[in-house]
């Protein structure tokens, strides 16, 4: 068995003791003895996720160390639940602990006591370290302070000074911010999708300036990021709607700076959630209109929180045909003549690898197949007299007041753009009530067409029958309860049925 000599030394600093240091005072208590060395250099002692300490523990644990040696309690630990269970261990493996410094014995009651308190004490001064660097942070924030992390695309850093402090901000590096406005330019339409940025980008080969490769994810993030945009007072309002900290005074809101979005102590980590955050105006100049960002913002924050659902308008077999050689689903596109047609996703998501599966498939013709095909189902269960459902009148009344309410959310949306701090706050629960209505109307309708026979196959029946009379969404409704997926290859096309 042999003595351990256990150092620690978190940030390198002229104020703090040193690895080699610590080890020297330790030396005393040896007296010439052999020993082993365990140091951890730029590790906090807020918990024990620390390689070496975990390596002394484990020999330990061996039975080939008698006695750890520190230059001080907090060289070690700095919780009182890590030192209990540390010293819990070392009771049971009768291993000795020493602190060069402080010279504790924890072979009496009165030791172990003080080691206790001490560690306590240790423990405080974590947390009020914490506190302290915590409270700088907000402080430096508040003020506009560049307070590090990831450079954005679009700028690099300079040095500056605000209030007769040194710090740094941001410049706008001209070729960046043209991709930058581009992309704000090309998502603010209402059609846009991100995907079809990242189509565009590599179609007209606009590559990223910083090596990196165009993602959805990365976009998303861009266009979202409030550091891009002339923040004006319609920016305060938005983050004042959402629940956000904005720090800086509404008069100071000229369209001319952009802003820094900080995360509060208790806000939510996720990056939709504006609640709790703080918006702190910046000292560099926004490169994107605020009318701008803003449509590109709300498109994100709608998409992210799904406030307003988004039903498949582009063919009732959404969701339903998969290609049978990669298993990604076919997805549906126009032609600039507006015809639909269906293509592989796998080719849309510009992996390296491409799929060869069933290339374009005209939506008008795959539909008509499939209305046929379901026919023929239908006659096999022989389910072709006609459906005499008394609720279907009031199934229909219901469906011609979802339709009402959807179209009074559409036009409740349109206003979001324009809209104030109270205005978005009653749009917003506005919608939350409409959504809510029509949801207890969808519920009423899925129970009226599984009453008396409990089977919503005649009401089906009823629609394929007048099929050209159908609506889009009853058409969805019939492909959802038929069919599970249509397989689709070049010269195949299999349907997997529900029944």
């Amino acid at each position: 068995m042999v003595k351990a000599i256990y150092a620690r030394q978190s940030v390198d600093r002229d104020d703090s003791i040193s690895i080699e240091s610590q080890i020297e005072f330790c030396k005393y208590e040896l007296r010439g003895e052999p020993y082993k060395e365990y140091v951890d250099k730029g590790y906090s002692g807020k918990d024990t996720n620390r390689p070496s300490f975990k390596q002394l523990m484990q020999d330990i644990k061996k039975g080939i160390i008698e006695t750890v040696i520190v230059y001080k309690l907090d060289r070690i630990s700095r919780s009182i639940l890590d030192f209990s269970a540390m010293m819990e261990e070392f009771q049971k493996n009768k291993v000795g602990f020493v602190s060069s410094t402080e010279k504790f014995d924890t072979s009496s009651p009165i030791g172990r006591a003080m080691l206790n308190i001490c560690i306590v004490f240790a423990q405080l001064e974590r947390e009020t370290i914490q506190k302290r660097v915590a409270d700088a942070y907000y402080s430096r924030s508040q003020k506009g302070f560049y307070m590090g992390g990831r450079i954005p695309y679009g700028y690099q850093i300079i040095n500056t000074t605000i209030d007769g402090v040194k710090t740094s901000c941001y410049k706008a590096v001209p070729e960046e911010v043209e991709q930058i406005q581009l992309m704000y330019a090309l998502y603010s339409h209402p059609e846009a999708s991100l995907t079809d940025l990242i189509r565009y980008f590599n179609d007209n080969d606009i590559v990223h300036l910083r090596g990196r490769s165009w993602s959805t994810a990365r976009l998303s993030e861009l266009l979202r990021n409030p550091i891009y945009v002339r923040a004006d007072t319609d920016i305060y309002n938005f983050y004042k709607s959402q629940g956000s900290n904005v720090v800086s005074d509404v008069a100071d809101f000229a369209g001319v700076n952009a802003c820094y979005l900080y995360k509060g102590e208790t806000s939510n980590r996720k990056q939709y959630d504006l609640r709790e955050k703080h918006l702190v105006l910046a000292p560099h100049q926004g490169i994107v209109s605020s009318a701008e960002w803003l449509a590109c913002r709300i498109k994100c924050l709608n998409n992210r929180q799904s406030a307003i659902p988004r039903k498949p308008k582009n063919s009732w077999l959404t969701g339903k045909t998969k290609c049978r050689k990669c298993g990604y689903a076919l997805t549906v596109r126009r032609n600039k003549q507006e015809r639909r047609y269906f293509v592989c996703s796998a080719n849309m998501s510009y992996s390296t690898t491409q799929c060869s599966g069933p290339g374009t498939i005209h939506a008008e013709q795959l539909e008509s197949v499939i209305v046929d095909e379901i026919r023929g189902k239908l006659r096999e269960v022989e389910l072709l007299t006609p459906a005499n459902d008394n609720s279907i009148p009031l199934v229909n009344e219901n469906k011609a007041k979802i339709s009402q309410i959807d179209t009074q959310i559409a036009m409740l949306v349109d206003k979001v753009i324009d809209a104030d701090g109270p205005l978005m706050k009653y749009i917003s629960e506005k919608v939350s009530a409409l959504e809510r209505e029509r949801d207890h109307l969808l519920a009423k309708n899925l129970s009226l067409s599984q009453s008396s026979s409990n089977n919503p196959l005649p009401l089906i029946h009823d629609h394929v029958k007048r099929w050209d009379e159908t609506s889009f969404d009853d058409r969805k409704m019939v492909a959802d309860v038929l069919i599970q997926k249509v397989l689709i290859d070049t010269d195949n096309i299999d349907i997997l049925w529900s029944f």
